[in-house]
């Protein structure tokens, strides 16, 4: 029996332990993450505003927030992701995972997706220490755009990362948005089981980057820019706007 609020209660379930410790990370996110957030709201703020666009690249389970970004009810029209079907994992996972490590990849994805100085590319990544992460970030800044990072500093910097002293994500780009998870992203321990369960960057980064979307679109309208916003497809109405706003981004 554990003691909670003065009283005796059975110990918290696994699902439950999941659920207050993403509360905690989410609570976190309105304390000392804030000014990074910050940060990188005023970044892609800036860059939409000025008719630039917002890019977003992530392998892995990772990729999942480029999706999330993009073609999205309530979500930015000006998203652009970097969705490269090698490096998910529905085909392959092992060929995702080994392709993620692949020195000279980035600069293959980078040249099949121009960007202009002037955009934001935010890049997920829990460990930070991929070589394509880090790699497009490089070539990313080296042409003028801003680079957002999204990932576990207690990872990236931590002796048991996979290739400790290696460069990591965090160290090249200019904003870096930790998303306070463990170690191998897994949080829940289970008496009986020798690994832990339940990974937490996939909710903390989805969080991170609607509350990214929230802050842009009311900083833009404050400065006098609307910005487009697609709408839900299953409303009425929705597929005729979303259309013309598709048509209206593609050039």
């Amino acid at each position: 029996m554990s003691r909670r609020n003065g009283t005796d209660e059975p110990p918290r379930s696994a699902g439950h332990r999941y659920l207050d410790t993403l509360q905690g990370l989410l609570d976190r996110l309105e304390g000392e993450t804030w000014p990074a957030i910050d940060a990188a709201a005023s970044l892609v703020t800036d860059a939409l505003a000025t008719g630039h666009d917002l890019h977003a690249f992530g392998s892995g389970h990772s990729h999942m927030l480029a999706e999330e970004l993009f073609y999205r009810a309530g979500g930015l029209v000006r998203v652009r992701p970097i969705l490269f079907e090698g490096l998910m994992l529905h085909a392959s996972a092992p060929l995702s995972t080994a392709l993620e490590r692949l020195p000279g990849l980035a600069a293959a994805l980078h040249d099949d997706h121009p960007m202009q100085a002037g955009d934001v590319l935010l890049i997920a990544s829990n460990s930070g220490g991929n070589a394509v992460t880090v790699e497009l970030a490089r070539l990313a800044r080296a042409e003028g755009v801003g680079v957002i990072a999204i990932t576990s500093l207690h990872h990236a910097t931590s002796t048991e990362s996979r290739t400790p002293g290696t460069p990591r994500l965090h160290e090249v780009a200019d904003v870096v948005i930790d998303n306070g998870g463990v170690v191998g992203d897994a949080s829940v321990a289970v008496a009986g089981l020798a690994s832990r369960v339940a990974p937490t960057s996939t909710v903390l980064g989805a969080a991170i980057v609607n509350t990214l979307v929230a802050e842009v679109a009311e900083r833009l309208v404050a400065r006098g820019v609307v910005p487009d916003v697609f709408t839900s497809g299953n409303v009425a109405g929705g597929d005729a706007a979303n259309g013309r706003l598709l048509r209206a981004a593609i050039r």
